[in-house]
């Protein structure tokens, strides 16, 4: 049943990844369509409101540069409120203002679509703080990514034309595809029993005759655009293991659709943007691929249950229990743990703390090589980039100058590239070793043995791949980890893009070289294996010896 479970969410998405994927293509596409009309009347008015008559392309730098001053007044604007919450209304509950180095933490953190929490929402913000910043960045960031997605596969793609005009993108992300979906999610949500309110926290008396506090709010719609935006961040602390937040396995599947679907489909768009579908079908059967490969191995291990509650004689046919909510059982949960890693998203409704240690294997590699699908633009801009990289590699062995997408790639877009492949493991890898081998970082560490090792790495993979999920047996809520993990979502999240964008600027002004008898094909299965293998090899590279020494090492231990 589990296995029939799982593969009934998959069937589901492959159905939606075409309709989705060809609406994605007709709201970014600048071409007339249906999708004009029907917005139109919520767009002229913001677009005049800041000055876009003509929505001219910008240039990869210029585009950059609008896209960070963005961020960067809405991160201003969230830090006040942040710290000015228990002035401001809507806080029914007279929670207090956020600590300093929190306050940092917490904006970088849903600023850059990471929603690492070092908090808990419940007791930590006010509706206001719920609303204004960590629902508007939510958007925000998400759209931010979209954004520069588009811009990337334009580059890669158009013959001689600009990469698109940021503002334009940012506005069209909001109003035609979040906007609508959230709307819609939150309903459905609303409807299958999580709360939408605004009233303080009930007073209940228990069956013992003593009060109890029980927290709610305007659960639903955050949680809509929690999982749309692949943002992650939950209203209550134990993110959607809560029964507010997530209280069926219907629910559960909407949820894991609602973080899985865009990603999902943008590789179809960006076949559509190519002229050639099957671009965009090769990208996505190698996500694909990826993500059936680490979806059986946590699968595997939890169904196999914890060797050493095994060679103690307990029954473990059920498999590993642990962490998880008997609501969802083992399928569920181990698909939920894949599909949030993957899209990089942070949701979680179990525990990764207590996964097996073979099980925590999967989300810690989804979150290193981070391209798997991924954040909303995010992990198809990486995934080309393997794609870019697999062509590359390819033409040094056949002795031809590599061409992709009818373009040449030369030494400027693989310093680039090697740029941003090497970013994502130093940001990951050296933050580590400076936490295990400081007393600021080791005291936060509940599990002195391999599994610490695991805690402390997993916390920066989640925040260098702007994920956000944990293993909450870490102690994080410190001035060390709240600035270091801060820093590196920074670096995590703007690093890679701006490298990215500055590729599909240099792409997009070269020109066009037709297609030869000796051109190496990237639309068919022999690339999908070599972009698969070009994936599995880099990170094998750079993350396997961490893996060791974490999950690996705990598991030979135990077992």
């Amino acid at each position: 049943m589990g296995i029939v479970q799982i593969a009934v969410v998959i069937v589901i998405l492959l159905l939606l990844v075409k309709p989705v994927g060809t609406y994605l293509y007709h709201v970014f596409s600048n071409e007339a369509n249906r999708t004009d009309k029907w917005f139109a009347f919520a767009e002229k008015p913001i677009f005049a409101l800041i000055g876009m008559k003509e929505r001219k392309g910008m240039t990869w730098k210029t585009y950059a540069f609008s896209f960070i001053v963005t961020n960067i007044v809405l991160v201003a604007i969230s830090y006040l409120i942040l710290r000015l919450q228990k002035y401001l209304p809507l806080n029914p509950n007279g929670i207090d203002n956020m600590e300093e180095t929190l306050t940092f933490n917490t904006v970088i953190s849903f600023m850059t679509n990471t929603n690492l929490q070092h908090y808990s929402g419940e007791t930590g913000l006010s509706y206001f703080s719920q609303m204004a910043v960590i629902m508007m960045m939510m958007f925000t960031s998400a759209a931010t990514g979209f954004s520069v997605a588009i811009a990337f596969v334009r580059g890669i793609t158009s013959k001689g034309q600009t990469i698109g005009n940021f503002f334009e993108d940012f506005v069209k992300a909001h109003t035609r595809v979040f906007f609508p979906l959230a709307f819609v999610v939150t309903l459905l949500l609303v409807a299958l029993q999580v709360p939408q309110t605004l009233q303080p926290t009930l007073t209940v008396t228990t069956l013992e005759g003593a009060e109890q506090q029980i927290a709610i709010g305007p659960v639903a719609s955050l949680e809509a655009i929690k999982h749309l935006g692949t943002n992650g961040g939950g209203f209550f602390g134990v993110n959607s293991a809560h029964p507010f937040e997530n209280p069926s396995a219907l629910t559960n599947v909407i949820e894991m659709l609602s973080m899985w679907v865009l990603s999902a489909a943008l590789p179809y768009t960006y076949g559509l943007f190519a002229k050639n579908r099957k671009q965009g079908w090769v990208i996505f059967s190698s996500m694909l691929i990826l993500f059936v490969v680490f979806l059986s191995l946590v699968y595997t291990a939890e169904l196999n249950g914890n060797p050493v509650m095994n060679k103690l004689g307990i029954d473990a046919a059920q498999g590993s229990m642990e962490g998880k909510e008997v609501r969802f059982g083992i399928a569920q949960s181990a698909l939920f743990t894949t599909v949030t890693t993957a899209a990089t998203t942070g949701s979680v409704n179990n525990m990764h703390d207590t996964l097996t240690p073979l099980g925590g294997i999967t989300p810690l590699s989804l979150m290193m090589l981070n391209c798997v699908f991924g954040g909303k633009g995010v992990g198809l801009v990486n995934m080309l980039m393997y794609a870019i990289l697999g062509v590359f590699l390819a033409g040094l062995m056949v002795g031809r100058t590599p061409e992709f997408l009818g373009r040449k790639i030369e030494a400027r877009e693989m310093k680039l590239i090697a740029i941003a492949i090497l970013a994502h493991p130093f940001i990951i890898l050296t933050p580590t070793a400076i936490a295990l081998a400081t007393d600021l970082g080791k005291a936060a560490i509940t599990n002195p043995a391999f599994h610490g090792i695991s805690q402390v790495l997993y916390e920066y993979t989640s925040s260098a791949a702007n994920n956000g999920s944990g293993f909450e047996g870490l102690g994080d809520n410190t001035p060390f980890w709240n600035i270091s993990t801060g820093l590196v979502m920074l670096f995590g999240r703007y690093i890679s893009m701006i490298a990215m964008l500055a590729v599909a600027g240099s792409l997009v002004r070269k020109q066009w070289v037709p297609e030869t008898i000796g051109t190496f094909r990237t639309d068919n299965r022999l690339f999908v294996g070599i972009l698969v293998g070009t994936v599995l090899i880099i990170g094998a590279l750079t993350f396997l010896p961490g893996i060791v020494l974490g999950p690996v090492a705990e598991y030979l231990t135990i077992r």
